[in-house]
């Protein structure tokens, strides 16, 4: 008798009088049925402060075991037409829609007040949604970008802390620690829970490009949260950060910081033993234990690798990185211990690729950086690489001397994928010579009509070794400083990248005009060209002025010039160029957008002759071109954001003459020149010379507003007043440079103190004079201090005063300090 009137009960239909927990006073209802739920209009309804919904009591019972339990047990409200519901309104109205059949999406903003309800209501399959939900969102895609913001992430694990879900807590880390660089982008990086981010680091998943951002990372965390910094200092020498990894001149440039001066002289000191004797060192490391704080982070997750500025990571400490977990210490530590030699030796490259086969596939990482690792030789890494990222498409190796650029294609048959070349050498305290190289591979040179089928004869025989040539993926190829290239070389690489579009070969010397040509005329594709200092001539112009056929959609080949095409063209110092040639190649290259023409005569005309509207960077340095002809290529291109004229002698007369052009050569002064500059552009760095005055600044003020960089050069006369007006012109100024300018404490004080992003600060063969005051105030933000031939009466204790106020000084250059010595001042 009582199981049936229980039935009777259960079909009845039922009204749930939902209201927040501490509602009290006279209330706002308002009564609504689940009889219409796909119709409710859920912001009106949530403004009420009390709701009443007729639901169906078997569709709760069946959805919840919240109500199941409470309707069908033997609880007092089973018998109740009307049940009191204190829940938030809103997230109470989500969960009915879901139960009865509407459709819900689980966001970042609602998931823990959804999953929160669905738990404390008992709803099964909304758990399972929100589960399921969190799964996804956190899991790894490869080559996705993150789905969750880092606001939302901290979020929803402190809702997991908060309830003690496990799960949810081990997700958030997990995912945390995959995407750390993405995390270190956003501005609340410094509101890491203390809990999170410690688990976070000490995660297996942890995936950095560079021990550096996980030590910057946590310098900003305790720079916002100085409260931790007792708990935390031990933790960032002994857990944390992997010293041994770090780039040395990030650690001495730490030295100076609060947070890791205790450990910056240790990490010091410890990688420069490694570089000097990274043997000796590295057996002393392994009979102490363990060996993980020497191994590179490498995760299954790991897209980039920087160890760029590492003099001590050699290809033994490499190797260790790659080997499985379970043999990597045995193995390394037979290595060392058999070797007596140092790890940079060439001597070991046997013994080292003979491990090879044993090492570890990491699929994910598509960039490498080994620039300025002097004792990791860039043919014995190539091997390594090729193993352990079989889908590499960037390599950055700037400063490896010890590859020779002949090897290059061979090189690039080991690397099916990739796409960018970084191989350059620093040649710039180099003076270019100024010789005209007509051969480089001792033959006879073509006649221009024939230059293609010449060089294609004669260059089959020192291409003979690849039997099948490859087509690389080769986009964008950097050679600059590469004296030891020529144009055997050239033709090579020529011919293996098919798909070139970029190339640097600025201070390439051994390349002949003749070279160049030919590899401009086989890569098709090619769009942007730095040859600055190298021997670009009459036949490379012409050869970017040659016509190249390509096949369209419906199989008829079009032709176009070649110039057409450019979008980067740098030739400065290239000045075996004849000015009609010239003329010809710049009318039609109508799409450039950074032209480099410095040092090169002539140029006036070629400047008439363009009729592009889409530069960006234009570079006529040292070059005697006019007011006018200048004024009309930036009338043209108002996006211009990078103009250079430092040199350019002819801007201060008034009478412009240009030969070989019809139109109007009436007086231009550049007083109308700067007028035209402030209407038209909004640039981003600018250098100038002669013609440039303090009057010219307060005319140029429309167009530098955002200047970043600035450089006033020989000829400029801005004046004491024209250097304290700097700031106000230009307020986000980060570099300065100034070459024979008048300059005094004052101005430079007030230089420095009212540029608050001011990075750098060159002064070069100044007059007037500063003396030491103008460095006994704080400089936190100055990286880089170059002062050359402004400073004579410098002393030892100068120097300490200004390295106490420019404390995170990276590169400091000093010419003609001639009182400074090497004593120690303490």
């Amino acid at each position: 008798m009582a199981s049936m009137e229980n039935d009777r009960d259960s079909i009845g239909a039922l009204t749930l009088v939902c209201t927040e927990l501490n509602s009290l006073g006279n209330l706002d209802e308002i009564v609504i049925s689940t009889a219409d739920i796909h119709n409710w209009d859920l912001p009106s309804i949530v403004t009420h402060d009390v709701v009443k919904i007729r639901v169906n009591r078997n569709r709760l019972i069946e959805e919840s075991s919240y109500f199941r339990g409470l309707l069908l047990g033997r609880f007092w409200e089973s018998g109740l037409d009307c049940v009191a519901i204190h829940w938030n309104p809103e997230s109470f109205m989500s969960i009915l829609r879901f139960i009865f059949g509407c459709h819900l999406d689980v966001t970042v903003d609602n998931f823990a007040t959804l999953n929160e309800a669905a738990l404390f209501f008992g709803v099964e399959k909304l758990l399972l949604k929100c589960r399921v939900w969190l799964d996804d969102v956190t899991s790894y895609k490869v080559f996705q970008s993150p789905q969750l913001c880092l606001d939302g992430l901290i979020h929803i694990w402190k809702y997991g802390l908060e309830h003690a879900n496990d799960s949810i807590l081990q997700l958030c880390t997990s995912y945390l620690a995959r995407n750390f660089m993405w995390a270190l982008s956003f501005n609340s990086f410094s509101t890491i829970p203390h809990k999170l981010l410690y688990s976070c680091t000490n995660h297996t998943d942890l995936t950095l490009d560079s021990e550096k951002h996980l030590l910057d990372a946590i310098l900003v965390w305790l720079t916002a949260n100085t409260a931790k910094l007792e708990t935390w200092n031990n933790d960032v020498d002994s857990h944390m950060i992997r010293l041994n990894l770090l780039p040395l001149w990030f650690v001495a440039g730490k030295r100076a910081c609060q947070f890791f001066s205790m450990f910056a002289d240790k990490a010091t000191g410890t990688i420069l033993s490694l570089a000097r004797h990274p043997n000796t060192r590295l057996k002393e490391i392994s009979r102490q234990g363990d060996l993980s704080r020497l191994k590179v982070r490498l995760t299954e997750f790991t897209q980039k690798v920087d160890l760029s500025g590492c003099p001590q990571i050699t290809p033994g400490l490499f190797l260790l990185s790659l080997l499985p977990s379970g043999s990597a210490d045995s193995m390394f530590r037979k290595i060392i211990e058999k070797s007596p030699m140092n790890f940079a030796n060439v001597g070991l490259d046997t013994s080292l690729i003979s491990h090879t086969k044993e090492l570890l596939s990491f699929e994910a990482v598509q960039e490498v950086d080994i620039s300025n690792c002097p004792s990791l030789p860039l043919g014995l890494a190539i091997e390594f690489f090729c193993k352990s990222f079989p889908s590499l498409r960037t390599l950055k190796a700037a400063n490896c001397s010890n590859f020779k650029t002949p090897k290059l294609c061979h090189f690039l048959r080991k690397f099916p994928l990739l796409t960018s070349i970084d191989l350059t050498l620093d040649i710039s305290p180099v003076i270019p010579a100024r010789v005209s190289i007509t051969s480089s591979s001792q033959i006879p040179t073509p006649q221009r009509s024939k230059l293609l089928d010449g060089y294609d004869h004669h260059f089959a025989a020192s291409f003979s070794f690849l039997s099948y040539p490859v087509l690389a993926n080769i986009t964008e190829l950097t050679l600059e400083g590469r004296t030891d290239m020529n144009d055997s070389d050239l033709y090579n690489i020529s011919e293996v990248c098919e798909s070139l579009n970029f190339i640097n070969m600025r201070g390439c010397t051994s390349v002949t005009d003749c070279g160049l040509s030919v590899m401009i005329l086989k890569c098709k594709k090619l769009h942007s060209t730095v040859a600055c200092d190298t021997s670009f001539g009459n036949n490379s112009a012409l050869a970017l002025c040659s016509s190249v056929s390509s096949e369209t959609q419906q199989s008829e080949k079009s032709f176009q010039l070649m110039a057409c095409k450019l979008q980067t063209l740098h030739i400065g110092g290239c000045t075996g160029i004849d000015g009609m040639i010239l003329s010809e190649l710049m009318s039609g290259a109508g799409h450039l957008r950074s032209l480099c023409l410095k040092e090169i005569h002539l140029i006036d005309d070629a400047l008439y002759r363009f009729q592009g509207s889409s530069l960006q960077m234009l570079d006529v340095s040292d070059t005697k071109v006019s007011c006018k002809a200048l004024s009309h290529v930036i009338c043209r291109n108002l996006d211009l954001k990078f103009l250079k004229t430092r040199g350019c002698t002819q801007l201060v007369q008034e009478q412009i003459g240009t030969q070989g052009t019809k139109l109007c050569m009436s007086s231009f002064t550049p007083k109308e020149l700067f007028s035209d500059l402030g209407k038209s552009c909004q640039l981003e760095e600018i250098e100038l010379g002669w013609g440039f005055s303090f009057l010219s600044l307060e005319t140029l003020k429309p167009a530098i507003r955002a200047l970043r960089t600035i450089t006033i050069g020989l000829g400029a006369s801005l004046g004491l007043e024209g250097l304290k007006l700097i700031p106000i012109a230009c307020p986000l100024l980060e570099m300065v440079v100034l070459y024979f300018q008048v300059i005094s404490d004052s101005a430079l004080t007030k230089l420095v103190k009212t540029l608050p992003h001011l990075r750098s600060l060159a002064l070069c063969y100044c007059f007037g004079g500063i003396s030491s005051f103008s460095f006994r105030f704080k400089m936190p933000n100055l990286m880089k201090l170059k002062l050359q031939r402004v400073t004579p009466w410098m002393t030892n204790e100068d120097l300490m005063i200004m390295a106490k106020s420019c404390t995170n000084l990276n590169t400091l250059s000093l010419t003609g300090c001639t009182l400074l010595n090497s004593v120690v001042i303490v």
